[in-house]
């Protein structure tokens, strides 16, 4: 495709109100992931210290990883 083949069938996306209701629309996307990943993060961090912690109270002789009660 040529260039204002592309641009023909745009269309009415050139207008001004249209491109700003475009690049506000990109921006509560960008605003939206921003704050799913800052949270993702966090959630990544807490598993991984709670997964450490897991592992080193096995190696000191805990018995974590069981889920029956104690006979």
């Amino acid at each position: 495709m040529e260039g204002t083949t592309v641009l023909a069938q745009v269309g009415q996306l050139r207008s001004p109100p249209a491109l700003l209701i475009g690049l506000l629309a990109l921006l509560v996307v960008f605003l939206v992931a921003r704050v799913l990943l800052a949270l993702a993060w966090h959630l990544v961090l807490i598993a991984l210290v709670v997964v450490l912690l897991l592992w080193l109270l096995a190696g000191l002789g805990f018995d974590v990883f069981t889920l029956a009660p104690p006979i």
